[in-house]
């Protein structure tokens, strides 16, 4: 199975977003499931369903940091290397998907209750944030790969 298709099986589990992007490549950079999947679990929706930054985006942002990320004081290439990452995956996705915003992305806001409401009745979830994960997870598989 691909690392998209983990990724939109782990989604179909009920898992948000972010949490299926992040876990289904942070096991292969030493990091296990059940921690991924906990450490994920606040950026769904937006960021705790307020709409805000994708959770697949978030969920990549995350893995970027964990393979490229800084981790000694002054290590200003390693800060840059992330930060450089994270505008090509962000270009990248918006080529794809015009937006980072959930939101925007949606066409609704999930964390108003007619938001909500708007969201199951449009089918949002299987028209549109199965392509956002499946779009993240490639873009994020190919960064990584570099």
């Amino acid at each position: 199975m691909s690392k998209h298709e983990e990724a939109l099986s782990l989604f179909n589990e009920a898992f948000s977003c972010s949490q299926a992007v992040f876990a289904a490549f942070a096991p292969e950079m030493g990091l296990d499931r059940e921690t991924a999947l906990k450490a994920a679990g606040a950026f769904g929706g937006g960021m705790g369903r307020m709409g805000e930054t994708c959770g697949a985006v978030t969920g990549a942002f995350m893995l970027i940091g964990l393979k490229y990320g800084q981790t000694k004081a002054g290590d200003g290439n390693a800060k840059d290397r992330t930060y450089q990452l994270v505008r090509e995956f962000v270009e990248r996705f918006k080529e794809r998907n015009r937006s980072i915003v959930c939101r925007e992305l949606l066409g609704v806001h999930i964390g108003t209750p007619e938001g909500s409401q708007a969201f199951k009745e449009k089918g949002l979830k299987n028209a549109v944030c199965v392509k956002v994960v499946r779009d993240a997870a490639e873009i994020i598989g190919e960064i990584l790969r570099k």
